[in-house]
């Protein structure tokens, strides 16, 4: 995490939505941004560990730039943005913002979401995630059969977080020691110390599962 850049971005954004009241999508990018940055302080611990959405302290939630990001969602919106990638980014975190636990997030429309948003900008990653949501709203068994159409994609073949979602998906499943595997690869992939440390952690929990 890096505040101070967070903070320039949202400032050139703001300024950008004022030389250009009319593009939706420049509202559409000021919105992902003040909703992605709304979920800063609570991304990491005390110490700088990654936190897992799962265990986010949504009381730190900002609720100020959450307001901001869905003002300006919707014009975006009203200006007929509402396909455009950067709105429907941000339509996804809006539904995150809105859900005041995990559970209580509306899945199926963030598998919508996603589903929309890989036929405007087709991109393994956000297959990736679409596969994610879909195991959120229909279980972890329906994620899985999506991830596993992924595992062929050269885009993929060094992304940590291919093998990371894959792990989770089997953990869910009681696929300890497959899931174990998976978590211990993302480790091995990942540039990023606190990210291998989170993950190697993840792989001994299966082994105590």
């Amino acid at each position: 995490m890096r505040p101070s850049l967070c903070e320039e971005a949202l400032r050139l954004g703001r300024v950008l939505a004022g030389l250009m009241p009319a593009e939706p999508e420049v509202h559409g990018l000021v919105a992902l941004m003040e909703l992605q940055a709304s979920r800063a302080a609570a991304r990491t611990s005390a110490t700088g560990e990654p936190v897992l959405l799962a265990d986010q302290d949504r009381a730190r939630w900002d609720r100020l730039l959450i307001q901001r990001g869905k003002a300006a969602l919707q014009r975006a919106e009203a200006l007929g943005g509402r396909r455009g990638p950067y709105a429907l980014q941000a339509a996804i975190a809006a539904c995150h913002a809105d859900a005041v636990t995990l559970e209580a997030t509306d899945w199926t429309r963030i598998a919508g979401l996603y589903a929309e948003l890989a036929r405007q900008a087709p991109s393994p990653v956000v297959e990736l995630n679409r596969a994610v949501a879909v195991a959120m709203a229909d279980g972890p068994e329906a994620g899985l059969v999506l991830v596993d159409r992924l595992r062929s994609d050269k885009a993929l073949r060094d992304y940590h977080l291919l093998p990371s979602v894959r792990g989770d998906l089997l953990a869910r499943l009681g696929r300890a020691d497959e899931a174990r595997a998976e978590f211990n690869r993302a480790a091995a992939l990942t540039q990023n110390n606190r990210e291998r440390t989170l993950l190697l952690a993840r792989a001994d929990a299966c082994c105590a599962a």
